[in-house]
Order: structure tokens, then sequence, then C-alpha cells
């Protein structure tokens, strides 16, 4: 009886507490909001989905041209406000949207036009893509002047499939951050409110989809980087089944690793998800079954309701009502058999101290990269350093490199645990089976209140310990007008899953919540 009401105290006191940081730093970042411009009707069609975008532009409806030239004003627009893109290719972008449209114009066969489904639609990437001559700092001062090589794989599939490459955009440094900010390029703002987060690591992408600035963002995730930007966005983001993409060039992967890491993308509307993720996955593809056709009345469906990890913030009401919102739309359309049932786990319970375990098996030594790989940090140094304004790394850097420094990690009861969790939770999944889940415990944070409530990122990064892929979905906006929204989790290789559930709710909830209107 005790412990249960220490534990109900602590739970109001954390409410306490969270409520204070949303008041004292709304009193600052509230007053410097600033409204995106509205879409003007000339540019009405950027709201399309990509998959309409690339079928205009092969059936001469548009031309490629006009949606580059269409992009490239819309960012010029746009991120003044919002700074996103840390480096362009405005021309070359143009020159090659006109060979597009000169081919087209010559005819273009239909075994050419399968093989190019996105054939002169623009695209932006993060600058830890690497693209052939342009900067690859991944927000480290001391790369600030280095450039790539070569394309990463990634970008260069997305070229193969025809879409042409116009800008990279901003990112945390080393990827890891809540919030899109980093020495190189500054902060990244949230278009539905600039004085709060976009997240990270894709930030900078979710801003401009948002904008309506960009048709494909190619986004990457190992904690959370695709799918909590679209949830602070209110987009859809999709983390593909961990293995499936290949990584090679992004953030100095070789390709073959082992890893959390995933790519995948982030969209306003759910169609262009699968198309988009079979051009990525290459080769793999197949092993994703994005062409199953799934009946929303066979799908089972599994809910959790909240962790019990202290170390992340409690559910807020809204979130806790969006989740009931899409429960009972659900269950209006399944069979009593597969109405949403509520799952728990232990591992729930530890989320990130799971993830911090796993990140420690990553292929890459954070205290190396943290110096470009030219020697190893240490983290009570590099702390002492930025106390005395000696550093060139931000805060949330130097934070991290000390966590892994000093964070113990229990190998046998993580490996344990992780096991434990996954094998319960994927033999109720199966493959035909999806856990709804919390996306975070509250809607986008003021910029660096993140650094008194570091762990609330843990919901999206459960999903990378299980190596699950998941689809973040937008459900409305709360009282303030901040887009809520879950996520859709299957076991690997059922993306099809959730992009389907996701198809559903998009009906169901309206889509995406967007900060601007369209004349």
């Amino acid at each position: 009886m005790a412990c249960t009401t220490f534990k109900s105290f602590l739970t109001c006191l954390r409410v306490f507490i969270d409520k204070m940081i949303d008041f004292f730093f709304g009193l600052y970042w509230d007053g410097k909001k600033q409204s995106i411009p509205d879409l003007s009707k000339k540019h009405a069609f950027l709201a399309e989905s990509t998959v309409t975008l690339a079928r205009k532009i092969k059936e001469k409806q548009l031309k490629s041209e006009d949606l580059v030239k269409a992009v490239i004003e819309r960012i010029k627009e746009v991120n003044p406000i919002i700074n996103a893109i840390t480096e362009d290719r405005f021309e070359a972008a143009l020159a090659e949207a006109r060979e597009v449209d000169n081919l087209i114009a010559a005819g273009l066969s239909a075994e050419e036009a399968a093989k190019k489904p996105f054939l002169g639609v623009p695209f932006t990437a993060k600058e830890s893509q690497a693209m052939k001559g342009f900067r690859y700092t991944m927000g480290l001062w001391s790369r600030r002047e280095l450039r790539a090589d070569e394309d990463s794989e990634a970008i260069i599939l997305l070229k193969a499939a025809g879409a042409i490459p116009v800008a990279l955009t901003n990112l945390p440094e080393l990827l890891i951050w809540s919030e899109t900010r980093n020495p190189v390029y500054g902060m990244t703002n949230n278009p539905h409110h600039t004085g709060r987060t976009p997240g990270g690591s894709s930030g900078a992408e979710a801003a401009l989809t948002a904008s309506y600035a960009t048709p494909i963002s190619l986004c990457s995730d190992l904690g959370g980087s695709t799918r909590m930007p679209a949830f602070y966005c209110g987009l859809f983001g999709h983390h593909t089944t961990a293995g499936t993409t290949n990584i090679k060039g992004v953030m100095f992967h070789k390709g073959d690793e082992e890893s959390m890491f995933s790519l995948g993308f982030i969209t306003k509307h759910v169609e262009d998800l699968a198309p988009l993720t079979k051009v990525i996955a290459g080769d793999k593809a197949p092993l994703l079954k994005l062409d199953r056709n799934i009946d929303i009345k066979d799908i089972k469906f599994y809910y959790l309701e909240t962790s019990n990890d202290c170390r992340v913030s409690s559910i807020r009401p809204e979130l806790k009502d969006a989740m009931t919102n899409a429960i009972s739309k659900i269950s209006k359309q399944v069979s009593p058999e597969n109405s949403p049932q509520p799952y728990h786990h232990e591992g729930f319970d530890h989320m990130y101290q799971l993830w911090s375990y796993w990140m420690s098996k990553e292929p890459h030594n954070f205290a190396s990269l943290f110096n470009n790989n030219k020697s190893e940090a240490n983290g009570f140094v590099e702390f002492l350093r930025w106390m005395f304004c000696l550093s060139k790394h931000g805060l949330s850097a130097v934070i991290r490199l000390l966590e892994t420094q000093v964070m113990p990690l229990y190998p046998n009861w993580a490996e344990n645990l992780t096991k434990q969790w996954k094998e319960d939770l994927l033999e109720k999944l199966g493959d035909n089976g999806v856990l709804l889940m919390p996306s975070a415990p509250h809607a986008a944070p003021h910029h660096y209140s993140c650094f008194l409530r570091p762990y609330n990122f843990s919901y999206w990064a459960s999903v990378n310990v299980l190596k699950c892929p998941a689809t973040q979905v937008p459900l409305g906006a709360n009282s303030q007008g901040l887009p809520i929204g879950i996520q859709v989790v299957a076991a690997p290789y059922n993306d099809a899953l959730c992009l389907s559930v996701a198809k559903f709710l998009e009906k169901e909830f309206g889509g995406a919540v967007m900060p601007c209107k369209t004349q």
C-alpha cells in the first residue's frame, strides 16, 4: 500500500514538474512564434502525393521543371523561418528536370517508366546521406569543410528511380538528439510553432515536408529519428524493418553492419510510403511484402496504454484520448475476436536503458565519432571544455558522450530481457497482428526543454530495440494546435500491416496535420 502511494506521489510530482517546464519555456518561446506562409494557388500541386506528381509528369500533365521550380521557390519562401537547408543544388536540379521533360516528350516506353517510378520528382535528404561533392559534416564543427567523395546507396537508388536531388538538410550533431541543432548549421524550427522543436534527427526533413517544400523526404532512424519528427510535425513516417534498407554511405556506415539503424521516409500521404520504401530496399524489397493485399478486418490488434519507465514523463490526457479514439474506430471495423486487446511487457518499463545497451553494440564508437574518428574523446574533459566555452560541440553531444562512458549497461540482464520481450511480442503479433503504441508523452516541446526531459523519445527507441517496422500516424491536433498521434508496430518484415492500418487511420482522422493552408 505504501509503495503504491509513493509511486502515485512521484507520478503527480512528475506531472507538476512537466507543467512547470512547459510554462516557463513557453514564457520565452511562445512570444517568438512565426507563421509559415500559406501555399499559393500557383503551387497548390505541392500538396498532392508523390505518387500523383510522378504520374502527372509521365502523363505530361505536369512538367518536371515546373515541379522542381515550385519546390525551389517554396524552399526559398519558408527556409528563412524554419532553417532546414544546409546546401542546395537548385540550378543542377532544374537542368536535370529539363532533361526529364525532353525524355518524356520524346516518348517513354512502359518498361522505362516502370524502372523509374519517381521520374522527375525532386527529393531532399539529411546531410548525413553522402552526396558527392556536398558537405558531409554530421553536424561536427571539425568536419565543416569536408565533402563526400561518392553518393550513398540510398541516393543512388533514388536517382535510379528517376528522382532529382534538390538539397540536403539539417540534423543534430552525430544524429543523436531530440532537436535538430548543431554548431555548423544552427537550429531548425517546427513550422507548427517555430518556438518548438521539429524533433531529431530528421527534423529538418519533417519541417520541409510540413511546409509543402519537398515531395520526397529521405530519413533514417536509430532511436525514432524518422517517427519523432513525423509526430511533432503532423506527418506520416515509416521506420522500415531493420536490415532491409542499404545504409552504405550514411554516417560512415559500410552497409553490411548489424544495426538497429534503418532508412525510411516522412510523407503527407500514406500512399507514398510503400513505393518509396521499395526503392531504398532494393533487392530486399520482396522481404517486406509491400504488395500484400490486407483487409483490416483480418488484423489482430493490441495496444500499449503506457510504459512504467520512470525516466519517461507520463502520457498526457490528449494522447490517451487519441489512442482511445483510434481503438474505437478500429473496434467498429474488426470482428470481436480481433478487437484491440491491451498488451504490456516488462521490456517497456526499461525502454531507455535497453536502447542504451543496444546502442553500445552499434558498429561505431561514439567517443571516436565525437573526434571525427581521430581519437577517443573523454566525456569529463569535454564537459569541462563546454563549461568554459572552449568546446566546438553542442551540449547534447557532450552529454551523450559522458553518458556512454559512465552509465552502467548490465549486459546479461539487458540481453535476456530483450530476448524475452521480443519473443513474447512477436508470438502475439505473428504475421497478421499490430501493436498500437504511444508515440511520446506529449506533443512537440519547446526548444531546449528536452534537456530537462531527455528520455521522452523512448517509446520510439523501444521499436528500434525490437528491430520491428513501425509507422507514425497523425491523429489530429491538441488544444494548442500541435499535432498528436500514435505509432503502429508489426513483427519484422510485416511493414505492409503498419501501412494498411495507417491508411485506415488516415481516412478516419483526416491525415496529415499541416501548419498552413493551401489557397
